[in-house]
């Protein structure tokens, strides 16, 4: 066991004579280092151009443009099927798609547009109602009431939900306004008369 000792202690101490006896080497290597510059490279952004499939919370609506980043796509967007990254194919379709949807959109206006002009060349609906004192009528005249009016004289189907009438309790003539397009409105006559 003695010997042991002596060979360990022996061993650790030529390591120290070796390591003290060539500091002139390890100078020389950290000289050699210093020569050596190393400059840190900044992380390039992984980013991904994507095109989102359907309307996401406070990111974008669908058929959007964006650019997000590529663990968020390639974890959270990819799997749920919510976007896909943009090939010059995929912007061709849109582009496409996009003018398609633009023609029918003109489309739906001269549409409403027409249905407008037909709305007002028509002289004026004729609405009857049971008369009571004076001007006064029974109830009132509904959007319901001129929707049943136009289909029967027009043959057209149009909703109630478009027409916007004064509140009608009297005999007269009021105009009435129908809503056909976002930026398509026909004004219409409607004739209150008294059985």
């Amino acid at each position: 066991m003695a010997s042991t000792a002596s060979t360990l202690s022996w061993s650790s101490s030529s390591w120290l004579q070796r390591f003290a006896g060539n500091t002139n080497e390890a100078t020389k290597l950290s000289d050699r280092r210093t020569g050596l510059v190393v400059i840190a490279q900044k992380k390039a952004k992984k980013a991904r151009t994507i095109i989102l499939k359907e309307d996401i919370t406070d990111l974008g609506k669908k058929g959007q443009l964006l650019s997000v980043k590529a663990g968020y796509y390639r974890n959270y967007l990819l799997p749920l099927g919510k976007a896909q990254i943009v090939t010059p194919l995929l912007l061709k379709e849109m582009k496409v798609e996009e003018e398609r949807i633009e023609a029918e959109k003109i489309r739906v206006k001269e549409e409403a547009e027409q249905l407008a002009q037909i709305f007002e060349t028509v002289g004026g609906f004729k609405v009857k109602r049971k008369g009571g004192k004076g001007k006064l009528i029974f109830g009132s005249v509904t959007p319901q009431d001129l929707v049943d009016i136009i289909k029967a004289q027009l043959n057209r189907e149009v909703d109630k939900r478009i027409v916007s009438l004064p509140d009608i309790r009297e005999i007269g003539e009021y105009i009435a306004e129908l809503k056909l397009h976002p930026e398509v409105t026909a004004k219409v006559r409607v004739i209150v008369s008294a059985n």
